[in-house]
């Protein structure tokens, strides 16, 4: 594997020529997701309003942090990318807003694909208003892979490109030989069609598949051109033979692949900037085997070879990023569910030097409901709405873990409903990107001690743990120079 070092003597004829090689950069930090018929079902009326369960404590308003400020302007030299993952899109002719669609909302992961719709097309809008050089979606970027979603999805996608706005994806490991692909009737989830990896392939053959500088004959892994001096590595991280898994991984030819990559845009003079769904990093500490890709540490060293100074990533739905050493090696910035509150996009500044600046921002759904002139009030208060929600849905899987373990049978219906909400509290942040707020307060709390006396070995309490631990900085913005 070749090092930039052992390059530079046969590259001396390249700069001749006029490839100009970027200077080293200097690193400071700033902190502050089948082929078939393209006409879908009769669309229904959207509900106003989903059942909820008991009240929980109102989520606290975000604070102004004046240390992250986000980049005004994007460099003079270099590309401006607008980031999203896991949308989880459902076709709308596959629900009837009956129970069993319900019942998967409200004790899901917190995605509030009840307005997917509006989300989607609030996005849509706001693509449109910040005009970015490109927009790159990290997978997932159906519910569960469904056909109908796939297709109806990609003519979303196709309004932004309509737009004069270049588009590129990769899968998730939501989206492909998905056999949970379902349409809600009634109480029901019924079986509907998914599809394989050549039918993801060619519905978005005009979102990075057609226009592809190289593609990985192992996966479905490409090189899409950003502009003269960027290039993005879209890496398919995921597993889908015969049928999909939630880990990720690398195929070992698509290893070879990439190296071949990374060398012909290092003798043209190109930055590399790779995309995974999975993450290459361990940004969770719980759920390792489920997020980080398997065997990353030989993707890291790869990359490290090529001085390549950021990965991008979802598959987490939490907003984050870390990098390999606190004093050295790549960056990973994950950007969290669009579908999953605050429902928030990232804006990367990519400069030719490869530096770099990123900052989240969230859907302003208000606004745009206000535009549409809609009279649903959960839309037209979508942040409060939201909020509440995703505290709820955390407040019922707290639930639904007590009602799972018997070490939680001694306690209270008041104990648990106070460990419910800690939860719900302290994870609401985490996904926000923002626990560092609200941590020293909700750790004080009765039900977190709770937590810490009566959990193990439940999951979430372990869970619980690493967001405290890892909660000492704002996850919403980072600045390398």
């Amino acid at each position: 594997m070749k090092k930039r070092t052992a390059l530079y003597a046969a590259l001396i004829c390249t700069i001749m020529t006029g490839c100009s090689l970027k200077s080293p950069v200097s690193e400071t930090v700033t902190e502050p997701e089948s082929t078939a018929e393209t006409e879908s079902a009769e669309i229904p009326e959207t509900p106003a309003e989903t059942t909820a369960p008991p009240t929980i404590e109102e989520f606290p308003h975000e604070v102004d942090d004046p240390t992250a400020k986000p980049p005004e302007q994007k460099f003079e030299e270099g590309c401006r990318i607008l980031l999203a993952s896991d949308i989880h899109y459902l076709s709308r002719g596959l629900t009837d807003f009956g129970d069993g669609f319900k019942y998967k909302v409200e004790h899901g992961d917190g995605k509030v694909v009840n307005y997917i719709w509006e989300i989607t097309d609030a996005f849509i809008e706001a693509v449109k208003k910040e005009d970015p050089d490109l927009v790159i979606l990290s997978g997932d970027l159906t519910l569960n892979g469904e056909r109908d979603s796939h297709l109806d999805f990609a003519r979303k996608l196709k309004e932004i490109e309509d737009a004069g706005i270049p588009v590129i994806v990769i899968p998730g490991n939501h989206d492909i030989n998905n056999t949970a692909a379902a349409q809600f009737t009634g109480a029901q989830a019924l079986g509907t069609a998914h599809i394989g990896p050549e039918d993801f392939a060619e519905i978005y053959q005009d979102f990075g598949y057609d226009e592809a500088v190289s593609r990985d004959s192992a996966s479905l892994s490409y090189v899409y051109q950003i502009d003269d001096y960027n290039r993005a590595l879209m890496l398919d991280t995921c597993q889908y033979a015969p049928y999909n898994q939630v880990g990720g991984m690398i195929q070992e030819e698509t290893y070879d692949w990439i190296e071949d990559q990374m060398e012909d845009a290092w003798d043209l003079g190109m930055n590399v900037i790779p995309v995974g769904h999975h993450n290459l990093l361990d940004e969770s500490e719980v759920y390792v085997e489920d997020c980080t890709i398997e065997h990353s540490e030989q993707l890291i060293d790869q990359l490290d070879s090529w001085d390549v100074p950021l990965f991008l990533s979802g598959h987490l739905h939490v907003q984050h990023f870390m990098r390999e050493d606190e004093d050295y090696g790549i960056y990973e910035i994950v950007t969290s569910s669009l579908a999953t509150p605050p429902c928030q996009y990232g804006m990367l500044d990519y400069g030719d030097d490869g530096s770099f600046k990123y900052h989240t921002v969230p859907l302003d759904m208000e606004a745009w409901a206000k535009g549409q002139e809609s009279t649903d009030k959960n839309l037209l208060n979508f942040k409060a709405y939201s909020e509440e929600f995703l505290n709820r849905v955390f407040y019922n899987q707290a639930q639904d873990e007590f009602e799972r373990m018997n070490n939680f049978d001694g306690l209270t219906k008041r104990q648990k409903d106070q460990m419910a909400k800690v939860y719900a509290e302290i994870n609401s942040a985490c996904y926000a990107g923002k626990a560092v707020e609200i941590k020293d307060k909700a750790t004080e709390k009765a039900g977190y001690k709770l937590w810490g006396e009566n959990g193990y070995p439940s999951i979430l309490s372990q869970y619980l743990e690493s967001i405290v631990r890892d909660a000492t900085k704002d996850y919403n913005s980072l600045e390398v120079e």
